[in-house]
C-alpha cells in the first residue's frame, strides 16, 4: 500500500468515521483513482473497524498546521 498526499486528499471529503466498506463505497461513486481503491482494499480486515481519519490510515498525512506559515514568528 502506497499513499502520496495527491492519493489520500481524495479522502479528505470521505463520511468520517468510517468503516473500509465506507469508504470503498464513497471512493467508487466519487471516482477516486483506481490507486485510491487498491489502497482501500489492501486495508486489513478488522471486524468493522472505525477508520476516525485519514490519519488511521496514513499516519504521516500532513495536518492543515503543516501548511501555515507564523508571521508572527519573524
Amino acid at each position: 500500500m502506497v499513499w502520496t498526499l495527491e492519493l489520500a486528499s481524495k479522502l479528505e471529503d470521505a463520511p468520517w468515521p468510517a468503516t473500509k466498506d465506507e469508504l470503498l463505497d464513497y471512493a467508487i461513486r466519487t471516482g477516486c483513482p483506481i490507486e485510491v481503491i487498491e489502497n482501500l482494499n489492501e486495508l486489513e480486515e478488522e471486524e468493522e473497524e472505525i477508520y476516525e481519519t485519514i490519519e488511521d490510515l496514513w499516519p504521516d498525512y500532513p495536518s492543515n498546521d503543516d501548511f501555515f506559515f507564523n508571521d508572527e514568528e519573524y
